[in-house]
């Protein structure tokens, strides 16, 4: 008899990290179809509307979806936010809650894009630094200016990356740069 394998999905454990937790749990909230009562909420009819059986049906689903999304939510935070969520009756009033006090300010994300744009301008390739480590480290201060509401196109991450290259590639970056055309290229083919 073969055995079979059940796969259990990691929940992503909230650390304060807001944006990076958001973006992870919202791709998990989707994938188990649960997203749409954490977006838009489970709508209750007025209490003088009679609903028809199907439309009852329908309900009850929507309420078990968001039984089941507040559950991974649950799941995802710690217990000392959790005991100042508990109130919240449904997921889109715990995700709610969640971004409100841990999303940022308007004025906390603009002051947080500048200097991470400050890092992007200073950024230069270390000596000895390995030209993956180099790529990853620009690739995640791009990526966080990108979440913060930076409008950056690929090309000026290919070039910053480029420019930036300690002098020992410099015959490595005259390469790419003669034989491909740096303002159509993606990342993944540089």
């Amino acid at each position: 008899m073969a055995s079979e394998t059940f796969v259990h999905p990691t929940i992503l454990l909230f650390d304060g990290h807001y944006d990076y937790w958001s973006m992870l749990m919202e791709n998990f909230l989707r994938s188990k179809e649960y997203w749409t009562v954490v977006f838009s909420r489970v709508a209750e009819p007025a209490a003088s509307f009679v609903l028809t059986d199907a439309q009852k049906l329908e309900l009850e689903g929507q309420k078990l979806k968001d039984l089941k999304a507040k559950n991974y939510l649950f799941q995802a935070i710690d217990r000392s936010i959790l005991e100042t969520i508990l109130c919240k009756e449904t997921s889109k009033q715990i995700w709610d809650s969640m971004k409100k006090k841990y999303e940022g300010t308007a004025k906390a994300k603009r002051a947080r894009l500048q200097a991470l744009r400050d890092d992007f301008k200073t950024l230069h390739m270390k000596s000895g630094e390995s030209v993956s480590d180099y790529f990853s480290t620009t690739m995640a201060i791009a990526n966080k200016m990108i979440i913060y509401g930076d409008k950056m196109a690929d090309v000026t991450i290919i070039e910053k990356i480029l420019r930036s290259m300690t002098s020992k590639f410099n015959y490595v970056v005259c390469s790419i740069e003669e034989s491909k055309d740096t303002d159509s290229m993606s990342i993944d083919e540089l």
